[in-house]
C-alpha cells in the first residue's frame, strides 16, 4: 500500500491527476486513506474494525462482509432491505412483505449501525428469521459496526445476494400484494436492465420528474430491481452516495449505459400492489441539509453522465 501511495504522489508531483485519482481509488477500495502533506504523506485506516460480537461479526465495511457473488444464483430473487432507525416503518415493510413473497425468495435485512429502539426490534427479528437452505430462500441479516452510509449498506447487503435478481426495497414502503413477479416480469426481456415500481423522466439529465408505467430514465429507489449477474459486472455501489438521494437515479444509469455510440438498455416501471409512506431519512432532516446532501450527490451524476443526452428519455 505504500508503494501505491507513494506512486500516487509521483503522479500529483508530476501533475498526472488522473493517475492520481486512479491510485487513490485503489488505495480507497484496499480499506485506506490517503491524506496529503505537501509532498509527503500519511496512510490511515479508512473503515471501522470487524467486531466480533457473540456468535457473529459487526462489518465495518461493505467489503468485509462474505460475498456469495462469486457463486451461481439459486433463488429467483433477493430482496434488500436496510435499517437504521424507524422500527415501525420496517415492520410494516416486512409485513406486506413476508404476506405476499413468492416462495424461495431470499431476503437480507442489513442492520446499519441503527438506533437502540430499531437494534431491539431487529434482535426480535432475527430470532424469527428462518435460515437459507440449499434452495437458497430465507432470511439473514447483516449488522455494521459503524453507520456506513447508504450505498454501503446496500453493497453490504448485495453481496449476500443468491437471487437471479436483486430488489431493493425501502422501508417506506408497504406492499399489500406480491411486488416481486412484476418486477422479474420486467426484466425478462434482456433489453431491461432496471424496472421498478416508480419511474422518472428527463430531456437532459439535469431535471427529473415522475413517470408512469413504461420506458423511464431511471427508476427512484424505494423498489428497485435489477440482475445480479450486472452488479457484479458493474458494480459495486458508489459508496460516496451516504445519503439516500439520486443514488437511484446514478444506478439506474449505470446499468443502462452501453457505451457512448451503442443504443443503451431500457428502464422500465410497471404498476406494483404497494403504497409509498414518507421518506423518514428526508422527513428528519431540515431542507437546507436535505438540499445541500442532494446537491453533493446529484453531482455524481453529473460528474458521469452530464454529457450523455443518449440516456435521457423525455416527457412525451
Amino acid at each position: 500500500m505504500v508503494a501505491l501511495a507513494r506512486s500516487r504522489s509521483e503522479a500529483r508531483a508530476a501533475r498526472d491527476f488522473a493517475t492520481a485519482d486512479q491510485l487513490r481509488a485503489q488505495i480507497e477500495a484496499a480499506g485506506w486513506r490517503v491524506v496529503d502533506r505537501g509532498v509527503e504523506f500519511k496512510l490511515t485506516p479508512a473503515r471501522p474494525a470487524d467486531i466480533a460480537d457473540g456468535a457473529g461479526v459487526r462489518y465495518g465495511a461493505s467489503a468485509s462482509v462474505p460475498s456469495r457473488l462469486a457463486e451461481p444464483p439459486t433463488t429467483p430473487a433477493t430482496v434488500v432491505l436496510t435499517a437504521t432507525d424507524w422500527p415501525d416503518d420496517l415492520a410494516r415493510t416486512l409485513a406486506g412483505l413476508q404476506a405476499h413473497l413468492p416462495v424461495a425468495t431470499h431476503v437480507v435485512i442489513v442492520a446499519d449501525d441503527p438506533s437502540s429502539a430499531q437494534a431491539e426490534a431487529l434482535v426480535a427479528i432475527e430470532a424469527g428469521l428462518v435460515s437459507g437452505s440449499g434452495s437458497g430462500s430465507g432470511s439473514e441479516m447483516i449488522w455494521t459496526s459503524a453507520r456506513l452510509g447508504h450505498a454501503a449498506a446496500l453493497n453490504a447487503g448485495i453481496r449476500r445476494a443468491v437471487g437471479e435478481i436483486v430488489v431493493i426495497v425501502d422501508a417506506s414502503v408497504e406492499p399489500s400484494g406480491d411486488i416481486i413477479t412484476p418486477l422479474l416480469d420486467g426484466l425478462r426481456d434482456p433489453d431491461v436492465a432496471v424496472a421498478g415500481g416508480w419511474g422518472l423522466l428527463s430531456a437532459d439529465l439535469r431535471r427529473f420528474q415522475q413517470a408512469p408505467a413504461g420506458n423511464v430514465a431511471g427508476i427512484e429507489g424505494d423498489v428497485l430491481a435489477f440482475r445480479r449477474a450486472d452488479y457484479i459486472a458493474r458494480g459495486p455501489l458508489d459508496e460516496h452516495f451516504r445519503f439516500y438521494r439520486h443514488l437511484d437515479i446514478w444506478w439506474s444509469l449505470v446499468l443502462r449505459d452501453e457505451g457512448e455510440g451503442v443504443p443503451p438498455r431500457r428502464a422500465v416501471a410497471v404498476s406494483l400492489p404497494a403504497m409509498r409512506h414518507e421518506h423518514r431519512d428526508w422527513a428528519s432532516i431540515s431542507q437546507a441539509e436535505g438540499g445541500r446532501l442532494s446537491r453533493r450527490n446529484f453531482y455524481r451524476i453529473i460528474d458521469r453522465f452530464g454529457r450523455r443526452r443518449d440516456l435521457a428519455v423525455a416527457p412525451s
